[in-house]
């Protein structure tokens, strides 16, 4: 049952309907954690000091920008303007599932018949031009990226009927279904001034500096070498709940970097502050010397709740080669995940497992009875295997092998037709059966180097192709790829996104998160059950059918992942006692930490 928790105005109520509250707070299951009045949320210090500089390299492989507007589809976005820049009506805890409070908005009511939500913004809340965020701001946002708006927009806001400004402050969303994650779906929404770059079509913004109500102005810029924000001094929100003790520093500045191998030389070098470290090699061999010993710079992990979700090579299944799941299959049998962690990850990853890893959310096992309350009615458009045990990855760890799995992977690919003769493996009119891998991180090219190897036993033929971030980034959003590394973000709640990531028309819809061009109907009718749940309970049991039906797809090949946030930073900073639950580390660090020592000079 979704609640929503009064913070003592009574909105409407009659005789014979709910009664609807304005409240601090919404939770889609559970009650919240923060009472009405809180002072601050317990993972941040409300006593930091302000002041000081963040440095910090490019994140990802994102080694330069062309546009401050986040939304929009075409081109990259400069590190760090969605994060600092923008804010929305409600804020998310980070210690809580599916839970949020007010940050544009001070209060929030939910409609007895949960078709409507509506937010009386804060009279507060100032734009960084000065003006007032006002009820028509809102809907401008809402109405321009809907219709300007990167794809996945459209299909977040699929089931919000409309947006009304009921008055100066106040705001109404109407929603068509009775998508239970909508109130929290349109609290997320950015929010951004009516008067950024008039006169401009939104999809051709580009470095035009956002007139939002974040906590940070964008001080200057050298496209392609950096990006330096200042703490806007106006700032309307330091001291709402949400804020408290959050974003302390002054200058947060991000540096470019070429590749890992020049930003980890950088970090070493002392031109920035703290570096997030994704590769196991780096973090065992690379992270040690004089500096770490005298405490110079702190190496740490730091331990999260996060659900792993799924990294994995992604098959286009839009591409002929990839249509049949013995095909699929057996390309995964060909991945030797415990040789790669023994040989290239020095033990540190556990095997992802699932489409919703290291947490509840994740199929085990034969279905439970609410599982097969929700498979049995789609039991003629699934695989029978769905109704048995949910798959595992291969090992080739004693007594399975590398060798039994490709012999069992040259058997499912001769079931679909696919025969080893003249040299490579061929189909009934002797094409080969070839395909590209492209990746624009330079350190995966070793990985997918061993994973080729076994592939070409098969008589499969690979090529393997590094390329520049914005390049890859473009052949994704139009899918024109083979195969591909991919890092699907990790969820607590799953809801409309997966419309995003998984839905049927997102398939055809070009720059969404459906980049395997998945269509299937039984799993529109998951995802839909999933999104409708009215309990935790529910949403697992969803989400665990769901996870099941995919994972008997093998539309992706699973890789790994580690319960912790390896993190090595300069020793000047001070770190609430009290870590969240769900959190990544990037934003952590720049929302969270405070500057104890000032930075040595360059």
């Amino acid at each position: 049952m979704i609640k929503i928790f009064a913070s003592a105005i009574l909105v409407a109520a009659s005789a014979c309907a709910p009664v609807a509250w304005a409240a601090h707070a919404f939770s889609l299951y559970d009650v919240p954690k923060y009472p009405p009045g809180f002072a601050h949320f317990e993972y941040l210090n409300p006593d930091a000091p302000k002041g000081g500089d963040l440095y910090l390299a490019n994140p990802g492989q994102a080694n330069s920008f062309d546009k401050f507007n986040p939304f929009s589809m075409k081109g990259v976005a400069a590190a760090g303007v969605a994060n600092l820049m923008f804010e929305s009506l409600t804020i998310s805890s980070a210690d809580e599932v599916a839970t949020m409070y007010g940050l544009l908005a001070e209060d929030m009511t939910l409609a007895p018949d949960r078709m409507a939500m509506t937010f009386r913004i804060n009279g507060k809340a100032r734009f960084n031009n000065g003006d007032p965020v006002l009820a028509a701001d809102v809907k401008h946002s809402f109405d321009t990226l809907m219709a300007k708006g990167a794809p996945q927009f459209k299909m977040i806001f699929a089931d919000v009927k409309q947006c009304v400004v009921l008055d100066e402050l106040t705001v109404r969303f109407d929603f068509k279904t009775n998508n239970r994650e909508l109130p929290l779906i349109v609290g997320g929404m950015p929010v951004f001034s009516r008067k950024w770059a008039q006169g401009t079509p939104f999809d051709k913004i580009q470095l035009v500096a956002p007139i939002s109500s974040g906590p940070y102005l964008i001080e200057k810029y050298d496209v392609g070498r950096s990006i330096a924000y200042k703490r806007n001094p106006a700032y309307w929100g330091s001291d709402i709940p949400a804020r408290r003790g959050a974003f302390n520093f002054d200058r947060i500045v991000y540096r470019f970097y070429k590749d890992d191998v020049a930003r980890l030389e950088a970090f070493m070098a002392g031109e920035f502050d703290v570096v997030v470290e994704y590769r196991a090699k780096n973090w065992a061999r690379m992270y040690k010397g004089p500096k770490f010993e005298n405490g110079e710079i702190i190496k740490t992990t730091l331990k999260h709740s996060n659900g792993a979700g799924m990294q994995a090579f992604v098959m286009n299944l839009r591409r002929p080669q990839f249509q049949d799941a013995r095909v699929r299959r057996a390309l995964g049998l060909a991945l030797d995940f415990e040789w790669m962690n023994r040989q290239l990850f020095y033990s540190q990853y556990t095997r992802i497992d699932s489409f919703f890893s290291n947490s509840e959310l994740a199929s085990r096992g034969t279905p439970s009875e609410a599982e097969l309350k929700l498979l049995e009615p789609l039991r003629d458009q699934l695989d029978p295997a769905v109704f048995g045990p949910a798959p595992l990855p291969p090992r080739t760890d004693a007594p399975a092998s590398l060798r039994a799995n490709l012999l069992q992977a040259r058997e499912l690919l001769k079931q679909a037709g696919w025969v080893y003769r003249d040299g490579a493996l061929r189909n009934a009119k002797g094409e080969i059966f070839s395909f590209e891998i492209i990746d624009d991180q330079s350190a995966l090219s070793r990985i997918i180097a061993v994973y080729v190897r076994n592939l070409e036993k098969l008589g499969i033929r690979v090529s393997q192709r590094t390329a520049d971030f914005a390049l890859v980034q473009k052949r994704m959003e139009e899918f024109d790829f083979d195969m591909t590394s991919q890092r699907f973000p990790d969820v607590t709640s799953p809801g409309n996104e997966m419309f995003d990531m998984l839905g049927s028309k997102a398939a055809d819809e070009k720059g969404s998160s459906n980049y395997w061009g998945l269509k299937d109907p039984a799993v529109d009718k998951l995802v839909t059950a999933l999104v409708r749940a009215e309990s935790r309970a529910e949403l697992v049991a969803a989400s665990r059918a769901l996870d099941r039906v995919l994972l008997h797809k093998y539309i992706v090949v699973p890789h790994w992942y580690s319960a912790t946030h390896r993190v090595a930073y300069r020793n000047r900073f001070g770190i609430p006692k009290i870590a969240p639950k769900y959190y990544q580390a990037d934003p952590y660090v720049i929302s969270s930490w405070w500057q104890v020592k000032p930075r040595k000079a360059d």
